[in-house]
């Protein structure tokens, strides 16, 4: 395989649904803890994301919605980060992801984002001009040797990855909570599909494992058929 293996690892409600509702000022992470019933058995989740793969990937919006361009600067961590950012993110974004991050690279097609004037020691950009997800990833492993890879981004860019058949393996975690709304974001957003012609974009799942898990959680492990 020319990039690196990719799992898809997220918590979700039984809905499908990867926060409370349409908004940022919403937040699976802020919100659940609140909810009767949920958040006593929020700790497993973030116990088996410790146990994830040391390359990380997600977007500048993602990182930009839990405060990077705000906080300070956090302790360094054994994970290498990768971000898929074009507008997102400002200097002190960059710079507090820098000092999270063993490695980040910043992958953009924005030829002014702040992260191409900086230059910290573990920073790297993959600049692409013409945007290719299937070229970014492949440049991940020829280039910085990320043999494995986590994706925990939003639900339109899981689907592009996996509609483009560049997500090899799903791991979720499943709340015992219905959140609802047709505008709150989901495990796959991106366009929907308007003809039959298209069912070929439908991803294929072969279930390997369904645990139970404490407090009414699940989690479900599925191979994708490619």
């Amino acid at each position: 395989m020319d990039r690196p293996f990719t799992t898809l690892f997220m918590l979700m409600s039984v809905d499908g649904k990867i926060s409370c509702g349409s908004t940022d000022a919403l937040d699976f992470d802020r919100d659940l803890p609140r909810v009767p019933g949920v958040g006593a058995g929020l700790q497993q989740y973030y116990d088996l994301e410790q146990q994830t793969d040391l390359w990380s990937l997600n977007t500048g919006r993602v990182m930009a919605k839990v405060g990077a361009n705000e906080l300070p600067l956090p302790e360094r961590t054994v994970v290498s980060f990768v971000i898929v950012d074009n507008t997102h993110l400002t200097k002190a974004g960059v710079r507090y992801l820098c000092a999270k991050s063993r490695r980040l690279v910043i992958v953009t097609s924005n030829p002014a984002h702040p992260a191409c004037r900086m230059g910290e020691e573990n920073l790297s950009v993959i600049y692409q001009e013409h945007p290719s997800l299937a070229g970014a990833l492949c440049q991940l492993r020829s280039d910085y040797g990320c043999e494995r890879l986590t994706v925990q981004s939003g639900g339109t860019l899981n689907a592009a990855l996996l509609r483009a058949g560049l997500i090899d393996a799903i791991d979720i975690v499943v709340a015992p909570v219905m959140a609802g709304g047709c505008d709150t974001p989901t495990l796959m957003d991106g366009p929907s599909l308007t003809s039959v012609d298209e069912i070929s974009q439908l991803v294929s799942l072969e279930l390997v494992s369904c645990d139970r898990l404490r407090d009414s959680y699940l989690r479900l492990r599925y191979r994708v058929v490619h």
